[in-house]
């Protein structure tokens, strides 16, 4: 507790508010969080879907506190249907999103070395000569094209399969899998039948590779459960949730590639002066909406008093990682993009035990990305107006359905 929230009497707890599932097109802000921002540090907010109503917190410091403290848990959320966004939770036992300390840093320290820098620069090179023939084929057939569907899509695809150890025998299984369990809305049985064939898939290849020695998610997974470190269950519950993560990236590079074709002062900036491009990634992923509304929530385990508003034990609380880096008490201006801002302390990647663990291989694939097509296709542009971009709906990821562009 602070020495502000330490002294001031506790208040009446705030009003609360609907926030529906917005389909928003091209990068804007959502407007009901920005309202929520502007009304005050926290929030109580109620989702289109499940029951009751939660606590939003957005200011940086709080969402950095929130995400760090052990007073509030993932692990209850399995046990309950809080409001939400998603129309259809049904958490896995063993997922490594749901997992409190201790089994957090067991279940993550299983597949660790896959995502350490060293076993993602292990992968560069590979992932490099993957992208290469992809824009080798994309220069061959000739313009236009959409972006999506040639690059962005089965680029992240591929590399995370690599990483995985999905052979190419079955990755357009796991395509159609991930794309089905991605959309929050639509049909349940659709989407449970989307999980039944994915996790089964993982079910039947992990018990393929106990005692394996290979370094791929997989065999690593397959090896933990073979020495006992880590249950079955746990072990598919924590392959699902990595799979489909690869998902983010294609939604992510799209947003940032549609924000430069639509800037050509930056993307001038960033097509001339290389060096910047490090910093600029780092200014576009503060910058995106990566998602819809908010994430997973975490459950008060006692009462904690914040800004003179007491949550109490058994509140669902939520964190807005989007909120949090538009704070303009950390990030000054914090609409305008800015290459050169420094520091940059964004948490696009989230904060505390459950960052993301597959942080520095997005940001290895944001890199290759960004400096092949900025330098194999040096007159890259949109093939129509930014108004006729097609973007994702109902979705829990945010970023454009196609990018048609021509060169």
């Amino acid at each position: 507790m602070t020495e502000d929230t330490a002294i001031r009497p506790l208040l009446g707890p705030p009003p609360v508010r609907h926030w529906p599932a917005l389909d928003i097109t091209g990068t804007d802000f959502d407007p009901v969080l920005a309202e929520l921002m502007r009304e005050g540090p926290i929030s109580r907010i109620q989702l289109p879907h499940g029951e009751g109503w939660a606590w939003l917190v957005t200011r940086y410091d709080d969402v950095r506190m929130v995400t760090n403290d052990p007073r509030f848990t993932r692990a209850p959320i399995t046990g309950r249907q809080v409001t939400r966004v998603a129309a259809h939770f049904q958490p896995r036992r063993g997922s490594l999103a749901f997992a409190d300390q201790p089994d957090h840093n067991r279940l993550r320290g299983a597949v660790a070395p896959a995502f350490t820098r060293r076993g993602v620069e292990r992968l560069r090179f590979l992932a490099r000569d993957t992208l290469d023939e992809m824009v080798d084929a994309l220069l061959a057939d000739g313009p236009p094209a959409d972006l999506t569907e040639r690059v962005l899509e089965p680029f992240p695809l591929s590399v995370i399969c690599d990483v995985m150890g999905v052979p190419a025998a079955d990755r357009e299984a796991m395509r159609a899998w991930t794309r089905r369990i991605v959309s929050p809305e639509g049909d349940a049985a659709a989407t449970a039948e989307a999980k039944d064939g994915m996790y089964g898939w993982f079910t039947r290849t992990i018990r393929s590779r106990y005692g394996s020695t290979e370094e791929d998610v997989i065999s690593l997974l397959g090896a933990a459960v073979g020495r006992g470190d880590i249950s079955e269950e746990e072990a598919i519950g924590l392959a699902g949730p990595l799979q489909i993560g690869g998902e983010a990236v294609t939604a992510n590079t799209g947003q940032m590639l549609f924000l430069l074709l639509t800037r050509p002062p930056l993307l001038e900036r960033l097509r001339t002066d290389p060096a910047v491009r490090p910093r600029a990634i780092d200014e576009l992923l503060r910058h995106i909406p990566h998602r819809s509304s908010v994430g997973l929530a975490r459950i008060a385990q006692e009462d904690v008093d914040l800004h003179g508003v007491r949550i109490s034990a058994g509140d669902a609380v939520y964190v807005s990682y989007l909120a949090a880096n538009r704070d303009p008490g950390v990030f000054p201006d914090p609409e305008r993009i800015d290459v050169d801002r420094t520091p940059n302390p964004h948490v696009a990647f989230g904060h505390g035990p459950h960052h993301c663990m597959g942080a520095l291989l997005a940001r290895m694939q944001t890199e290759l990305l960004i400096d092949t097509l900025l330098d194999r296709l040096p007159d890259l542009r949109l093939a129509v107006p930014p108004e006729q971009v097609p973007w994702r709906r109902g979705t829990l990821i945010r970023g454009p359905r196609a990018l048609p562009v021509t060169w």
